[in-house]
């Protein structure tokens, strides 16, 4: 019998049957679905160690069947309303808008406040492009249950189906509704869903992070996330759906023995305007009195303060028109505000705004579905590379971002990443 470049047949076709048995037995590689769902939930505020304090058994079941990151970095400031967007479009506060939770557009001469539903759901203060707009504008459905910016018309965009925020609105019910859009008909059926609930940011902030009361929230947030996997699991599309959760950032613990007051350092006749919240402020200030504002906060201990154009490189902050003269933030489990207007007890619980690097802001990502690897643990990535992770999946034409896949992509499967 004649060689094939000196392998003989008979032995090329055991080789190529042994692969082909291989990659049918190789989850790596087999049962990726060409139409896939993403279906992303944040828990506000959870922190990236908040497993490892708490029994979140079904979590961890998400990493036993999928993948997880050791943490998710969140985008300067570690607040909010920036980093919800910054996981939405994959740019970086800056460069998306969403500078803080509060902030003054001098262009628009209009106030961004996260209580202000007018602001809120006006479509002209969000720049970049959010992942539903994405998704949306290649022919696939999205919805979105209270995820910020999911409310106003982002270039002209909603998501096929949003609510209106309703803090109150019953988490179980959120379950459900969840699963009644992933039962429409085909045609009506969203391919990513994006979700949210409020905690444990609220207790985190009353009580601290590390107290029994973050426990027991953050085991009822995992009972409701055993529900939906119990009621998804009985879908006939079941496997075609991929499940994230995440977070927008982590939470340290603060007292009021470690509190800086800017009354004791500033004039407020110095200013036009100071604009934040504790561990975050930003000020404009009058003609003249720059470098006064700036050479007394640089004498203060425990606090970090910038010029606009001088903002260290790697937050990614300062360019926006939308961020101030002045950029203050302090060391961590450190307060600051104004003594006028807030008090030592006023600082004890948790915070979050600091400095993304530190890991108590660091925030939760764990994945499973048919495009993740099964029983993965991927290094800290930064948030804004979520938005390409998702376009990946989808099958999308991405939008120009701060991340890429690259910085991510060994959470997917290899076969994925080689069928474009």
């Amino acid at each position: 019998m004649k060689s094939i470049n000196g392998i003989r047949p008979i032995v090329l076709i055991v080789i190529l049957t042994g692969l082909i048995t291989s990659c049918a037995s190789n989850p790596y590689v087999h049962k990726i679905p060409k139409e896939q769902y993403v279906v992303m939930l944040s828990l506000d505020g959870c922190r990236w160690d908040y497993p490892q304090m708490a029994d979140m058994h079904n979590l961890e079941s998400i990493a036993r069947r999928g993948v997880k990151l050791e943490s998710l970095q969140p985008s300067f400031p570690s607040k909010t309303f920036p980093n919800h967007f910054s996981i939405a479009t994959g740019l970086y506060p800056d460069h998306h808008g969403i500078v803080q939770n509060t902030f003054y557009d001098p262009d628009m001469n209009a106030y961004y406040k996260i209580k202000d539903r007018a602001a809120v759901e006006n479509g002209n203060f969000y720049g970049g492009e959010p992942i539903w707009v994405t998704t949306e504008k290649q022919g696939l459905r999205t919805a979105s249950f209270y995820w910020v910016g999911s409310e106003a018309p982002v270039k002209n965009i909603y998501p096929s189906r949003w609510k209106s925020y309703d803090h109150n609105f019953p988490y179980e019910a959120r379950v459900d509704s969840i699963i009644a859009w992933l039962q429409l008909p085909k045609k009506e059926r969203p391919r990513l869903i994006t979700w949210y609930y409020p905690e444990p940011d609220e207790v985190g902030h009353r009580f601290g992070p590390d107290s029994p009361e973050v426990k027991t929230q953050v085991e009822y947030l995992d009972s409701l996330i055993g529900d939906f996997l119990t009621k998804l699991a009985r879908l006939p599309i079941a496997d075609q759906v991929n499940v994230i959760i995440t977070s927008d950032h982590g939470m340290a613990r603060i007292s009021g023995d470690k509190a800086i007051y800017f009354d004791d350092y500033i004039q407020s006749a110095w200013l036009d305007t100071s604009l934040g919240s504790n561990p975050m402020w930003m000020f404009d200030v009058k003609e003249g009195y720059l470098d006064s504002v700036y050479q007394n906060f640089k004498q203060v201990d425990h606090l970090q303060v910038w010029k606009k154009d001088s903002i260290p490189e790697n937050l990614h902050y300062g360019s926006n028109p939308r961020v101030m003269d002045i950029v203050v933030t302090p060391d961590i489990n450190w307060s600051i505000g104004w003594r006028k207007r807030q008090l030592p007890v006023d600082y004890v619980g948790g915070t979050h705004g600091y400095d993304p690097h530190y890991k108590d802001m660091h925030a939760i990502f764990y994945a499973a579905g048919p495009a993740f690897k099964i029983g993965y643990v991927h290094p800290t990535v930064e948030n804004v590379n979520i938005y390409p992770l998702i376009a990946k999946i989808l099958d999308l034409d991405p939008a120009e971002t701060d991340g890429s896949l690259e910085n991510i992509s060994r959470l997917l499967k290899p076969k994925l990443l080689l069928d474009d």
